[in-house]
Order: C-alpha cells, then structure tokens, then sequence
C-alpha cells in the first residue's frame, strides 16, 4: 500500500508540474507576443504589413518607420522632455516620499495615526479635475513641465509600502544610533537608508515608471509643442497617421502601421532598459512592507 501511494502521489506530482508548465508557458507566450508583433512589424514594410495577419517575423525588411521617426526634430524635444520630467520628478518624489514615510513610521509621533488617516483619505476621495486645473492656474503652472512633478510629488500607495518598510526595521538600530549622538536626520540618511535599497529601487520604479508614460497630464496642462512629453508627441504622430490614412496621400507608407509600432518601441525600450539595474532589487523590494502594517 505504501509503495502504490507513493506511486500515485508521484503520478500527481508529475501531472501538476505538467500542467503548470504549460499554463507558465501559454501564460508567457500571451505576454510577451504583443510586444514582439510590436517590434516585427516596426521593422516591415507596409505591404508585409497587410499580406499577413501574423508576424513572427519580417517577411520583408523596412526601415522607414524609425528613419521618418529619428529625423523629427520634435522627437528629440520631447526626449528630453520626457527625461526631465522623470529624472527630476523621480527625485521629488523619493525625497518626499521617503521623509514622509519614515515621520509616519515612528510610533512615538504624536498624532501619526492622523496624519496617516489624512494620507489614506486621498486615495478614496479627491477634488476632481476641474478644481486642480484651477489650482494649476492659479499657481501659473500651466504649460510648464512642473506641472506635470509637483501635483504628484508623492503617491500615496507608495507611502505606505514605505512606511511599512521602515516600520518593519528593527528598533534596536534606531536607539543604537540615538544613543551615539545621531540625530533624526541623521538615522535616516545614515542607518535607514543605506539598508533600504531594495525598498528605495522598487520605489524609484514606480514612480519612473509613471512619470515617463504620463499622458493625460500633458494633455491638460502643456500646450506648447516644444514643451510636450514624448507621449504626447506620440498621439500628435498618431493623428498624423490617421489623417494621411485617410486621405490616401503620399506619406501614407511612412506613415503606415509599421510607423505606428516604431513609435511605440522608442517609447517603451528606453524605461525597460532601467530594469535590469533595479531586477536584483525588483523582487525583494516589492514584497518588503507589504505584510505589516
């Protein structure tokens, strides 16, 4: 008997990792398709394009889609546009994130659990749009690139994830530290940041992430072209596309779908590039904070 229900529960085993593989591998295939139909068809030609409705890969290869998009001028602008906009709002926002998050985790703050209410309330409830773009104006914000860093100069999902981390942190570090003289300030810059680096890079991410595919933003506050972030300058290239699609003019093969995906993989390449510095820290950092409370 002993050894049939070894054999039956090998024969189980076997059947679930099969069955495991092939859903891990069905589910990864489905992720990462779209992204390489992306990347075939920005390097087709628009009659390769049309000719197939599968692209596993160029049946005919064509440069013109990346060639018409590195010859704007614009594109160029609202590269460093978009750099700005993440480099320096990423930075805000760890800054104030990270002091906000450390002041909230100290149990012995007086009136923490309020200020912590008052942080959590904005997560559910906001003023709408219409009364930050009245905000904006009144601040003479509008059409500046800081319009699109100050409004979220710190997010609240990640404030908490912060702040958890670092109330998670022994104690002992903290008084140790204390005890040698060392101010608050000093604790956090000298002892809580230096071993918070996972938390810190997921953080980083997050918000890197958000800034560099800010779109809705730059649609309300930005009206300048040379001021544009590459995502606007993306949907203007879009409209351009569809409007040249329609009209059936000669631009219509540079300006095809091959066009249309090129812009979409120098939009996406440059932040997953980032990954592979923030990968070791990725993983960690994610689930650090996010159990205790």
């Amino acid at each position: 008997m002993k050894n049939r229900n070894k054999i039956r529960r090998s024969l189980g085993s076997r059947i679930f990792d099969f069955l495991n593989v092939t859903f891990l591998l069905i589910l990864g295939f489905l992720t990462l398709y779209p992204f390489w139909d992306c990347l075939v068809v920005s390097f087709s030609s628009v009659k390769s394009y049309l000719s197939s409705g599968i692209h596993l890969w160029p049946s005919e290869w064509a440069f013109e889609g990346y060639a018409y998009m590195l010859g704007k001028k614009e594109l160029w602008q609202s590269y460093a546009n978009s750099l700005f906009i993440t480099v320096v709002g990423t930075a805000i926002n760890m800054l104030i994130t990270t002091m906000a998050a450390y002041v909230l985790s100290r149990t012995y703050l007086k009136g923490r659990r309020v200020l912590m209410f008052f942080a959590v309330f904005t997560m559910m409830f906001s003023g709408g749009i219409i009364p930050l773009y009245i905000v904006m104006q009144k601040l003479k914000l509008m059409n500046s690139l800081w319009a699109m860093i100050l409004p979220t100069a710190i997010n609240t999902y990640n404030l908490i994830i912060l702040r958890n981390f670092f109330h998670s942190l022994p104690r002992e570090l903290e008084e140790s530290a204390f005890l040698d003289g060392c101010t608050d300030v000093g604790v956090l810059f000298r002892i809580m940041l230096p071993i918070s680096k996972p938390a810190l890079a997921t953080i980083s991410l997050f918000y890197a992430v958000a800034h560099w595919n800010e779109f809705f933003a730059a649609v309300m506050y930005i009206n300048e072209k040379k001021k544009w972030p590459l995502q606007l300058f993306l949907r203007s290239m879009l409209f351009e596309n569809d409007a040249a699609y329609s009209s059936g003019g000669e631009s219509l093969f540079l300006l095809g779908q091959p066009m249309k995906m090129a812009a979409v993989m120098m939009a996406i390449i440059p932040i997953m590039c980032m990954y592979p510095f923030f990968q070791k820290y990725f993983t960690k950092g994610a689930l650090l904070g996010a159990v205790k409370g």
